[in-house]
């Protein structure tokens, strides 16, 4: 790594109170910041949204439903 990538670093600050990292604690400034943090994550307070595919039971029927229906046709 470059000096200019380690003095990039050093000048980030926390991102829980924006203090002046430490490098130690990096990317915090202390320990309890870095608690802060994991509790955040076990909290469920950071979560990366995801869509979730059907549910296995849920395709079935919706094939199941597909099949019953009259194809081609106009409807009244």
């Amino acid at each position: 790594m470059s000096a200019a990538n380690d003095n990039d670093k050093k000048a980030r600050p926390c991102p829980i109170c924006g203090e002046p990292m430490v490098m130690k604690y990096r990317p915090f400034c202390s320990k309890h910041c870095a608690d802060v943090d994991l509790g955040r994550w076990l909290k469920g307070t950071y979560a990366i949204p995801a869509v979730e595919p059907p549910d296995e039971f849920e395709a079935e029927a919706a094939l199941r439903e597909a099949a019953q229906r009259p194809s081609g046709g106009e409807e009244d």
